[in-house]
């Protein structure tokens, strides 16, 4: 299948979601409530959720959305004026939307892993968002566990990191099978990216989260220096780090549970999107012991531990340098 009719609706509601993202970021600034679990979340994460799986139910209204969101925490009576900006947000996009409309779309989020499913992080970097810094709007297919497609959409991303000043907001987009390409949020030509010529600074440069509580950063700096990576490291928040390495502008993501015997496991909708961005785009991911992902058991990926994102060819020797870390 070339799935062209999923590509084209993926990225016109990822490019719709990053409007929005970006309108309320400029009108609401660093607003932000804590959900019960003390995790941030904004008017712009449930706004990017609702007119995502609005766009989906219309289009495939049998596939199921396995996404980060729900409205309860919305609906609850002390958030009321949270739920009516969302909807004033979200009929800038689709202007015939009702406030249970919003609600309906939302809740299309709430679905279970099927043999066909779309997986979504309407804001992948919440911190970073609300910050004014990165952040990612992350959807991808999955068909019998296996990825399909991925649409990452990174507002603030600059076109070149080696120009900061260039011009900001891409969107990433994999088909299995058919490359990445990386196409301006402005519009314009899909602009083909493979990893296939990495100038020596960036193919021996590590990425990592913003958040230092995101991983084992003990082990991680450790192995980081056994396989020879220079500091400094570019710290970026969000699944935007999948697309940076994609490009070939950093050579590793590496993401290592704390402590390595964790029992904690990671979301898929964190990293199903960027994953594929990267494979097609020649890199590899697997999880600390060298596996590929799975995406077929659940909303986390029960069956791995850890992520390492790299441009594969440094690949096996960070497998190599965990491995003895692990032992």
């Amino acid at each position: 299948m070339s799935y062209q009719q999923e590509k084209q609706l993926a990225i016109a509601a990822v490019t719709a979601a990053a409007q929005l993202c970006e309108q309320v970021r400029q009108e609401q600034g660093s607003s932000a409530m804590k959900k019960p679990d003390r995790s941030p979340v904004t008017v712009a994460d449930f706004g990017a959720q609702a007119v995502i799986c609005q766009a989906l139910a219309s289009a495939f209204p049998e596939d199921p959305v396995v996404a980060e969101e729900d409205s309860a925490f919305l609906r609850s009576p002390a958030n009321i004026e949270q739920l009516s900006l969302v909807t004033n947000y979200v009929q800038a996009q689709i202007p015939s939307a009702t406030t249970e409309d919003v609600t309906t779309w939302i809740d299309r989020g709430n679905g279970a892993v099927a043999s066909r499913y779309w997986t979504l992080d309407p804001i992948d970097g919440t911190k970073g968002y609300v910050r004014g810094d990165q952040y990612a709007i992350a959807l991808a297919l999955v068909e019998e566990g296996e990825l399909k497609l991925g649409v990452l959409g990174c507002p603030a991303l600059p076109i070149n990191l080696t120009q900061p000043d260039s011009e900001r907001g891409v969107i990433f987009v994999a088909v299995k099978g058919q490359g990445t390409t990386m196409i301006s949020l402005k519009g314009g030509e899909p602009q083909s990216i493979a990893l296939t010529n990495t100038d020596e600074v960036a193919s021996r440069r590590l990425i990592e989260s913003v958040e230092v509580e995101h991983g084992n950063a003990a082990v991680q700096k450790a192995v980081v220096q056994d396989i020879g990576l220079i500091p400094p490291s570019l710290r970026i928040d969000s699944m935007a780090k999948y697309g940076v390495v994609a490009r070939g502008e950093a050579a590793l993501y590496i993401r290592l549970p704390l402590p390595l015997a964790s029992e904690k496991r990671q979301n898929i909708w964190d990293h199903a999107a960027g994953t594929i961005v990267l494979e097609e785009a020649g890199g590899r991911v697997t999880d600390m012991y060298g596996k590929p992902l799975d995406f077929s058991c659940g909303a986390k990926l029960f069956n791995n531990q850890g992520i390492i994102a790299s441009n594969g060819v440094i690949h096996e020797a960070v497998l190599a340098a965990v491995a003895q870390r692990i032992k």
